[in-house]
């Protein structure tokens, strides 16, 4: 059986035992929408839960349109000229108005990069900055969250008269599904404020997974904080394989994003049989796979149909490496996950980007790991606690020897923008 994988620009062709194949997990396909600007217009003059856009801006001097960074494929060259069109016909000027790029913890976007984000015509227009949790003097205090985390958001965002953000709707491994207020918390938070969300005390809650809203601690959380300094109004979409949108979700940042989050899951679950003793899988190829840090979500994403004991084959491009230097440091430093996993879970331990390390034991916890990237030497990757393998194939075929020949193989092409899930007998 040949299978084609997401795997950076351009994919991966595998060839997979059929006898071993019970499923290849993929989302239910949703239409593209036929004229997606005016899809967006009319969702910006009538909007989920608000006013239209065209009145909320009437007035207002100066506008902050937050977006995702280049990890996400948000089709910001779509969405941006309607939404700029109907702003500067409300009276702010192109020149009071700022894209604020929400990079959370993530590196900034620079040169090219801005002209892939938003086009080339918006990146010479407009005012582009990179939001920057490290620099305490570009945050606001605004209090203390719910649960104690200290709320530091990012000026630019706060001082602004009109706040938008620009999101897609996709599942996320922690937080249930992103888009909405992940564009606010972490997007545009502070270090510290993150840091201190993205602790075990939330992570380690049961709920805190894929899909899950109702009592996901993580989303809470992000939802509280992000209600301390709400939009005005949120722009997320949802896309299919092909990148297409397939829905605009504008208004409200609870109703709207609820609504989008509604329809993907209708699209994004794919059933299976039952757990397999093999899941190969990706981290959806570019822009998501550039690094093992978020190759770790492919790996989390696979959890709910691999089997305890059983083997995960990841195949991530990571062509800019393990990720940041503070993550790469701190897991090449790490020797024993679940000793790292109790140090953190101390009150007042707070170690960089300790998260992706602590879902990384999750996984590690479940099943064995092989890992196929072009970007990592083999040497290092070793120090990640998985096991480098020359090809999906050869992961299958170390993997095969250990659960043995009859053993059962799934396969998720596009990692972690799919939902798996064991099917309730009755579905099948």
């Amino acid at each position: 059986m040949r299978i084609q994988l997401e795997y950076g620009r351009t994919g991966l062709e595998v060839e997979l035992p059929d006898s071993n194949v019970i499923g290849v997990l993929r989302e239910t396909p949703a239409p593209a929408l036929p004229d997606p600007v005016a899809a967006v217009e009319q969702a910006l003059a009538h909007p989920i839960g608000t006013t239209p856009l065209a009145e909320l801006a009437r007035g207002r001097k100066n506008a902050c349109i937050v977006i995702c960074d280049v990890t996400r494929p948000v089709p910001n060259p779509i969405l941006l000229p309607p939404i700029l069109r109907v702003i500067e016909q409300a009276g702010i000027p192109h020149d009071a108005i700022t894209l604020l790029i929400a990079t959370g913890t993530h590196r900034p976007n620079q040169g090219e990069e801005l002209q892939q984000l938003v086009g080339p015509e918006i990146a010479s227009r407009y005012r582009i900055v990179n939001h920057d949790s490290r620099n305490p003097e570009a945050h606001y205090d605004l209090g203390m969250s719910p649960n104690h985390v200290p709320v530091r958001l990012d000026r630019t965002y706060c001082d602004a008269d009109l706040r938008i953000t620009i999101g897609l709707i996709e599942p996320h491994f922690m937080a249930g599904y992103s888009g909405g207020r992940k564009l606010i918390m972490p997007g545009v938070a502070a270090f510290e404020t993150i840091q201190r969300w993205h602790c075990p005390r939330f992570l380690e809650h049961p709920l805190a997974t894929n899909g899950v809203i109702e009592g996901n601690p993580v989303h809470e959380e992000a939802l509280a904080i992000a209600r301390m300094a709400p939009p005005d109004m949120i722009v997320d979409v949802t896309i299919n394989e092909a990148r297409q949108i397939t829905g605009v979700f504008a208004g409200d940042l609870e109703k709207a994003w609820l609504t989008g989050t509604g329809f993907a899951a209708r699209h994004v679950r794919a059933f299976a049989p039952q757990p397999a003793d093999i899941v190969v899988t990706t981290c959806a190829g570019f822009p998501l796979d550039a690094t093992f840090y978020q190759a770790v979500k492919g790996m989390v994403g696979a959890l709910p149909v691999t089997r305890p004991g059983g083997s995960i084959i990841v195949a991530a491009e990571c062509a800019e490496g393990l990720g940041s230097p503070d993550f790469a440091r701190v897991l090449l430093e790490t020797e024993d996950l679940e000793a790292f996993v109790h140090h953190i879970s101390q009150p007042d331990v707070f170690v960089p980007e300790e998260w992706q390390i602590e879902e990384l034991a999750r996984v590690v916890r479940h099943a064995e790991v092989f890992c196929v990237t072009g970007g990592i030497p083999a040497e290092t990757l070793a120090r990640c606690f998985v096991t480098p393998i020359e090809s999906v194939e050869a992961g299958v075929h170390r993997a095969l020897q250990r659960h043995g020949r009859n053993a059962t193989i799934l396969v998720i092409p596009r990692g972690p923008y799919v939902l798996p899930c064991v099917a309730p007998a009755r579905t099948l």
